[in-house]
């Protein structure tokens, strides 16, 4: 794995859908997991799907949100997915990722950005709060919802 300075991000597309696909996570993680497939066609109106690499390795894959008109704090801003290959995690794969989104909510006029996760033993909620998003509520569906301040 290299250094944070090799990271680099990059749209998704129906290549770096497959590849991302293919990231291996660390055991137990896949149950948080949807399929980047699934999201490499969306509305990119307002959802931003993105890839991280670091050299030519494929390490990561986002999606974020970014709509003012959502309904709900949580939409407006937001992650809403994160996978990091388990050879990546805690490499400052995660942290990189987050802060481009945070960077692009910046630059788009938003002040909070948001994120939504499964709880659960092997989820990403201490993932989250290391980096500074503090539990505020939860989803109808029982997901937690974490806020950090832009």
């Amino acid at each position: 794995m290299s250094a944070m300075d090799d990271l680099r991000l990059e749209e998704l597309n129906a290549k770096t859908a497959v590849a991302a696909n293919g990231l291996t996570l660390k055991r137990g993680q896949e149950a948080f997991l949807v399929p980047v497939s699934n999201e490499a066609y969306v509305d990119q109106s307002s959802t931003w799907t993105r890839v991280v690499y670091s050299d030519d390795e494929l390490v990561a894959y986002i999606m974020a949100n970014f709509d003012p008109e959502a309904g709900k704090d949580e939409y407006r801003c937001s992650v809403l997915r994160m996978h990091v290959a388990a050879t990546a995690q805690g490499q400052g794969v995660g942290t990189f990722a987050v802060q481009q989104v945070a960077d692009e909510g910046k630059r788009r006029g938003f002040d909070s950005l948001y994120a939504v996760w499964e709880p659960g033993e092997l989820g990403p909620a201490p993932f989250f709060t290391a980096i500074g998003f503090e539990v505020v509520g939860e989803t109808e569906f029982g997901d937690q919802i974490g806020r950090r301040v832009l």
